[in-house]
């Protein structure tokens, strides 16, 4: 079994840059690639960003790009999301989550290509 922890969100102003990590535990954790959703209230949780484990590759959602980064650290077994320039309309519960089977680049956009999901985590960006 595989377990997500992501780090505490929290209340962050217009134009703030934080950033979220997951760290991912259990045994023989070996993703074939690790990304963040979120879910507005009302909303459908949609792709925030993916990156392949091995080639470090990403895949943005449209609205995040050019201001999210995704990254990861292999040996820590933790992703990264540095966020900046935020907006009101980035207030979300982000989620991490890890999948196990081989995606294309592209799939990491859809829910189901993971299969492990971390609890979420609040981020809520003042105006």
């Amino acid at each position: 079994q595989v377990q997500l922890a992501e780090s505490r969100g929290g209340l962050v102003q217009t134009g703030g840059s934080p950033r979220l990590s997951c760290e991912a535990s259990g045994r023989a954790f070996s993703p074939y690639h690790m990304g963040w959703f979120r879910q507005a209230p009302g909303k459908e949780r949609e792709v925030v960003a993916g990156i392949d484990w091995s080639s470090g590759r990403s895949y943005y959602g449209d609205s995040v790009k050019d201001r999210f980064t995704i990254s990861r650290d292999n040996a820590r077994n933790t992703v990264y999301l540095q966020m900046n320039s935020l907006k009101p309309e980035d207030t979300a519960v982000y989620y991490c989550a890890a999948g196990i089977t081989p995606r294309r680049i592209v799939d990491m956009g859809r829910r189901n290509a993971y299969d492990f999901w971390g609890q979420g985590t609040q981020v809520t960006v003042s105006s």
